[in-house]
């Protein structure tokens, strides 16, 4: 008797254990398929945590998802206030992690996956390419090396992981890599005594023009009401323009509408000095100061410490040998490319997709969440469940339910808002406005946060 089990008896493996990747394992159970969830750190919304200070735009009511609260609900879970604004440690301690436990052993933490490939097949071999099931290989804390094997791959890792960099071109300013210990790439939290005493009565450069960028500006303009000599010099690659702060009191999400109102006021006050135009190529030191050099010559005072929060990309890395389909600017999946492009869209939602445009030449492998994004930054958290509720439905052999429509988002009606993430040089460049229009529901970069007021 043969006891190999089939390809649709093997699990459906999950890479990450974030908001939509936990979500992709509730919709597969669902369905009555096997998920493993594989997470590269020790726990559920490792990605998260590294924001957990950072609070939402968007209220519990709409950042859990429907597939998750059914197998939450016979544990006695019960959803937070519905209209209460969580911040990422409550995402991850109220909601991610109890839904983790109890889809127990179906999640492993530590395991890093560093290759996925057909069987027996790398990217060139067409023979018998799709009997062939999936090889999922991984690295754990320990340093092992494991095989997996699996019948179809979500990947739901998200961007966190690679922040871009601050050179304009896309690449690291040079001097940046060798000056890393005075740069860093997040939002600080500056409730914590270290991080806080690396900022207090500091010149800080902020680059970036996005949420991310305006929480940091809020946040130091707050420390340089209690810390004499704290100043931070926002480096805009773009002029400011009347849309430069978001939608303000017309938003109709408020807590980003302040958000912007609260940046504009840090530079209104004094605690901000903007700096338009300047497109980063060098970066100098001066004894223990840096000095920013950009591309048309123009060299910045010395700053003690730089914050760079000009946006995430994927990581590819582990997908070399499965076929992908990608446009060659943004790294999303190619029909789902034309409906994301900040070159192209200034206002408008970009309406809920599924496997139709999730799907690659490679057939069962996915990338959903912020990483089937790829560099745009207006990835929608709502959307991303929709997203994993179709793919588990095609798994399933359900075409009529993967190419339904479940999921309706209303329009903030705020046209040249800050872009929901980081933004990249054209996130605006269609007219001046940020890729706004966006759903009155969660916004919220998923494993990619939009800090404080992420979502």
């Amino acid at each position: 008797m043969n006891d190999t089990p089939t390809t649709d008896q093997l699990p459906v493996v999950v890479v990450g254990a974030g908001p939509i990747g936990l979500a992709a394992a509730a919709r597969l159970i669902e369905r009555g398929i096997e998920p493993l969830v594989l997470e590269a750190g020790p726990s559920a919304g490792t990605a998260v945590r590294d924001w957990a200070h950072v609070r939402l735009f968007s209220p519990w009511a709409e950042v859990t998802d429907p597939a998750a609260e059914k197998l939450l609900a016979p544990t006695g879970w019960v959803r937070p206030d519905g209209v209460s604004y969580p911040t990422g440690g409550d995402w991850a301690e109220q909601y991610l992690q109890p839904l983790a436990d109890v889809l127990g052993d179906k999640v492993r933490y530590d395991a890093t996956v560093t290759g996925v490939a057909r069987v027996g097949r790398d990217r060139i071999v067409d023979a018998g390419r799709d009997e062939q099931p999936f090889t999922v290989h991984i690295t754990t804390a320990d340093g092992r090396e494991e095989r997996l094997t699996a019948r179809a791959v979500i990947d739901a890792s998200g961007t966190w992981s690679v922040p871009s960099p601050m050179g304009a071109d896309g690449l690291p300013a040079l001097g940046e890599k060798s000056a890393a210990e005075h740069i860093s790439y997040r939002v600080p939290d500056l409730k914590d005594p270290a991080v806080r005493a690396r900022y207090a009565g500091k010149r800080t450069a902020v680059v970036g023009s996005g949420a991310s960028a305006f929480t940091a500006l809020a946040y130091l303009a707050d420390l340089a009401k209690e810390e004499a000599g704290t100043h931070a010099v926002w480096i805009l690659r773009r002029g400011i323009t009347g849309s430069t702060y978001g939608g303000g009191e017309a938003d109709q999400l408020p807590a980003r509408g302040a958000l912007g109102l609260r940046a504009k006021a840090a530079v209104e006050d004094g605690h901000a000095s903007a700096v338009t135009g300047f497109r980063t190529d060098v970066v100098e030191r001066d004894g223990d100061q840096l000095v920013l050099v950009a591309e048309d010559g123009r060299r910045l005072d010395p700053v003690d410490e730089v914050i760079v929060l000009t946006g995430f990309r994927p990581d590819l890395s582990f997908l070399s040998e499965v076929r992908l389909d990608l446009d060659e600017r943004l790294q999303a999946p190619t029909a789902l490319a034309p409906l994301i492009d900040p070159n192209v869209h200034s206002c408008g939602t970009v309406y809920p997709h599924g496997v139709n445009e999730l799907s690659h030449p490679e057939q069962g492998v996915y990338l959903v969440g912020m990483k089937s994004y790829g560099r745009a930054p207006t990835f929608l958290a709502m959307t991303g469940f929709e997203q994993v509720r179709s793919i588990a439905a095609a798994i399933a052999g359900d075409q009529e339910a993967a190419e339904r429509v479940e999921l309706t988002l209303p329009e903030t009606g705020v046209c040249g808002g800050a872009g929901l993430f980081d933004e990249p040089d054209t996130a605006r460049a269609a007219s001046g406005g940020g890729c706004c229009a966006a759903p009155a529901t969660l916004q919220v970069g998923v494993g990619t946060p939009t800090t404080s007021g992420g979502c």
